[in-house]
């Protein structure tokens, strides 16, 4: 028995989020290694090997620590049954002290740079992962950006790294020409680094803030929500700012098309996906001009300074006031948006896996 390749999909989400999204729009591009791929659930079209249930985020703590316990235990049992080549794994885990071969993807380093206290992430980050990273044949990642932080935080040569560029679903996200509504929308989770207060207080300065609305899209969360509910009332937004909770995939595309503008300020991304879905439904994007944002936005988006209130507050002020700004920013997002594909994601991942394979 020999196959070319594992994929390890241990991790795999019912509901799809970021790196689920990432995993899965990968496979069909694979196809040319011959992959077996290790998951509880069947994934159409592929050969699947049937590993155990329960070892994701959605059981919590428990599952990701049964995951670790299989990874390092039964994947290495796997790899000799199969006497594979290489074990490729979409997020950073792999068995450690073995003599499996591996390459994995680095999607951002935010738990380092910015920790929680009281975390599960911070030993994970401090020490598994930085074995995985030093033990792995080959290490992609998502930008230029945490590639450098990859460099920065655990002194990885830059030789070991490939950074490729993420994408988005074309026939999904895309210009649907309905009228915009009067609402600016931000996309994403509500940790403190995606910088949801200085948000809210940077659209409570705008001057007409009382002709706008605020929708937060995005589940809500009971460490950080109490206190953003806190400030809307004390800045008298109630009925303004809006929390969508999880947006249902096939309703996000509408929600996105008729926004003012999509409104990013977050302190630092691996990627930042709702940019650029954002770029490809046509609405004009306000983002941070730091980490991996100006790799994706180019130069089709407002980037602001997301630490200055005032910055974020002028570039609103300027999409709602110009429309010939709003006009260029739909074009240019259109057209940087196109320049991705998960083809071209795809095709570079394989390239690089079978070097190794």
């Amino acid at each position: 028995m020999s196959h070319q390749l594992l994929v390890n999909l241990a991790f795999l989400l019912s509901r799809p989020t970021g790196t689920s999204t990432y995993a899965l729009n990968l496979l069909s591009h694979l196809k040319s290694l011959n992959p077996l791929l290790l998951t509880a659930q069947t994934v159409e079209g592929q050969e699947c090997y049937p590993i155990p249930a329960g070892q994701t985020a959605e059981q919590g703590f428990r599952g990701h620590l049964k995951r670790l316990i299989w990874t390092q235990q039964q994947l290495p049992k796997i790899y000799q049954e199969w006497r594979s080549p290489l074990i490729f794994s979409p997020i950073p885990e792999a068995p450690l002290f073995t003599n499996c071969r591996f390459v994995v993807t680095v999607h951002d380093l935010i738990p380092i740079r910015f920790p929680k206290r009281f975390s599960p992430l911070i030993p994970y980050y401090r020490y598994y992962v930085p074995q995985v990273l030093q033990q792995a044949q080959h290490l992609i990642c998502d930008s230029v950006a945490t590639a450098e932080d990859l460099t920065h935080f655990f002194q990885i040569p830059a030789k070991k790294i490939t950074p490729i560029l993420l994408a988005h679903n074309a026939e999904h996200f895309r210009f649907l020409d309905l009228p915009t509504r009067n609402y600016f929308l931000y996309l994403g989770r509500s940790d403190s680094y995606k910088n949801l207060q200085r948000l809210i207080a940077a659209f409570a300065a705008l001057p007409t803030c009382k002709d706008y609305e605020l929708w937060l899209a995005g589940p809500t969360d009971k460490r950080y929500t109490p206190q953003l509910i806190a400030q809307i009332d004390h800045l008298n937004l109630s009925a303004q700012v809006k929390f969508l909770n999880y947006v249902d995939y096939a309703e996000l595309p509408k929600v996105i098309n008729q926004a003012i503008a999509l409104v990013f300020p977050s302190l630092w991304e691996g990627f930042g996906l709702p940019v650029l879905e954002a770029m490809a439904c046509g609405t004009p994007v306000i983002t941070s001009n730091v980490s991996s944002l100006p790799e994706v936005a180019g130069d089709a988006a407002i980037l602001v300074n997301p630490y200055e209130v005032a910055e974020i507050t002028e570039a609103m002020q300027t999409v709602v006031s110009d429309a010939g700004v709003r006009s260029q920013l739909r074009s240019a997002g259109l057209a940087r948006a196109s320049q991705f594909s998960w083809e071209k994601t795809g095709q570079r991942t394989a390239e690089v896996l079978q070097q190794f394979c």
